[in-house]
């Protein structure tokens, strides 16, 4: 009986699933749908306390209550907040930059979303304003997270947008608008504006912006020829002064080839850097003009090198390219000569390339413009040059890259004893890409490699030396008896005697 009993007042199936609570399915992100439903009295008390908590949202909502009164009443609230951020001179420290980059912010979206609908004319005007103030603000403004620089960027933008749909005639006077401007912004926040503007105008409008900008261009300064003791204050001073100056006539170059104006392009370089300017954007644009002899004139002279500027991401890429200069010259130099006619001149000339740099691209243009048939006799004489030239990690680079995987294995066979383990950066693709080709080659290598990893104590590098060990394993099952001495067994036995106390390393190889 109590075992019925408790049968009886078991729960059903059915009746548990009903006791779960329903899933809502309502959406609750706010949309015009999921909003309209609260109604305009609850939708009101939301703003106002967020306008309590948030100052820059309260400036938000009291722009759009001022729109409602005319573009004055809008322009009255923007031109209050400019005053105030060209007076002021208190420094903004890293806890309220984020506040303060709201602010700047709001006072951005202020213009673009409450003035410009209602006039373009005051809508850029303001921000022309603003973004000339740019450099009172960021002298005082801890910005190394580049917030404030961020918001400077979107008031440029939104004013190149604005600047855009004006007519032709108002955008050019605009630009001239701007070139005084130049001189006080330090940070370059202006330039893509006006250079914005200028590409937008016709070449009829642009004499006045570089009349402009030639007025505005300091002068060359005049070597006295007499040593003298100046202050630290005078040298930063004429240092910024040769900055402005090379500025304004690079923006006047940009002019000159928007004109088409090769003559005044090339007195502006020579102006810019009268002991050695640019002649390869010289002889490019020469020959752009058909002036393809006068190209060959520029070419040919020497050229001193300047500061070579290397950029952070090709640091931490290994991107960066010490040979780009020379080949950018020599390519240009090929196009010159194949447009005056000079074809043998031009063949020459890429395989000299070939030969110094062992270029590839250089060589396939080399063999492209052969005549037919005599292709496979220059690769073979290519290769041969390549293996005995006098740079083994280039040869290497090339032959693995060509590719021609053959010769590269015969090149690291034959000079087994010379490669330097630290040069990964040639050796770990070229290993790689030889482990289908020669798992000998490419077995030397990784010992390379290996070896010295783990004699220099490179603890950083052991993970990529464990994967070296553990790839040598596998190739050694395809390795003939006799191709290395020692054998793999050996090998490994005789990197346990000497590296045995590296216990991160053979950590690194169990795991």
């Amino acid at each position: 009986m109590a075992r019925k009993a408790a049968v009886k007042t078991a729960p059903k199936p059915s009746a548990v699933a009903a006791e779960k609570p329903k899933r809502v399915t309502r959406k609750t992100t706010p949309s015009p749908e999921t909003l309209a439903p609260l109604g305009l009295d609850r939708l009101i008390g939301l703003v106002l306390d967020e306008t309590a908590r948030n100052p820059a949202f309260k400036k938000l909502v009291t722009a759009a209550i001022a729109g409602l009164q005319g573009p004055d009443a809008v322009a009255a609230l923007v031109d209050r907040r400019l005053t105030a951020l060209e007076r002021a001179h208190g420094f903004i420290d890293w806890q309220k930059r984020r506040s303060f980059a709201a602010d700047l912010d709001a006072t951005v979206s202020t213009i673009v979303s409450e003035l410009a609908p209602l006039d373009v004319d005051a809508a850029l005007n303001r921000l022309v304003r603003f973004i000339g103030g740019a450099q009172g603000v960021l002298e005082r403004v801890d910005d190394s997270s580049g917030q404030v620089v961020g918001v400077y960027e979107r008031a440029t933008h939104a004013a190149a947008d604005l600047a855009l749909q004006l007519p032709s005639a108002d955008a050019a006077q605009l630009a001239v608008k701007l070139v005084p401007l130049l001189e006080t912004d330090g940070f370059g926040i202006l330039d893509a504006l006006l250079l914005t503007v200028v590409d937008g105008l016709p070449e009829t409008a642009l004499d006045p912006v570089d009349a402009a900008l030639a007025a505005a261009t300091p002068p060359e300064p005049k070597a006295s020829g007499k040593p003298a003791v100046r202050s630290a204050a005078f040298s930063t001073q004429g240092w910024d002064r040769k900055m402005q100056r090379m500025r304004l006539l690079r923006m006047r170059q940009a002019l000159a080839d928007r004109r088409g104006d090769v003559e005044a392009f090339i007195a502006l370089e020579q102006a810019i850097s009268p002991a050695h300017p640019d002649i390869v954007a010289v002889a490019e644009r020469l020959l752009s003009a058909n002036r393809a002899a006068e190209a060959l004139d520029w070419i040919g002279r020497p050229q001193k090198r300047g500061i070579v500027v290397v950029t952070r991401e090709q640091m931490l890429t290994g991107s960066f390219d010490p040979d780009a200069p020379q080949r950018e010259r020599a390519s240009l130099e090929i196009r010159i000569l194949d447009a005056l006619g000079r074809k043998e001149e031009a063949q020459a000339k890429r395989w000299a390339c070939f030969e110094a740099r062992l270029d590839r691209e250089m060589l396939r243009d080399y063999v492209a413009k052969l005549p037919d048939f005599e292709d496979e006799e220059a690769l073979e004489r290519a290769f041969d040059h390549a293996a005995s030239h006098a740079d083994p990690y280039r040869a290497l680079h090339f032959l693995v890259h060509w590719p021609k995987l053959d010769r590269a294995a015969r090149l690291v066979i034959d000079k087994a004893a010379t490669w330097d383990g630290n040069r990964y950066e040639i050796l770990a693709p070229a290993a790689e890409a030889l482990e289908e080709e020669s798992p000998k080659a490419a077995s030397l290598l990784y010992r390379c490699m290996i070896d010295d990893m783990l004699s220099k104590g490179r603890s950083s590098a052991y993970g990529y030396g464990a994967r070296h060990l553990l790839t040598l394993d596998a190739l050694a099952q395809r390795l003939e008896p006799g191709d290395l001495t020692p054998d793999h067994a050996a090998y490994r036995d005789a990197l346990r005697k000497v590296h045995g106390r590296k216990s991160a390393f053979w950590e690194k190889v169990k795991g």
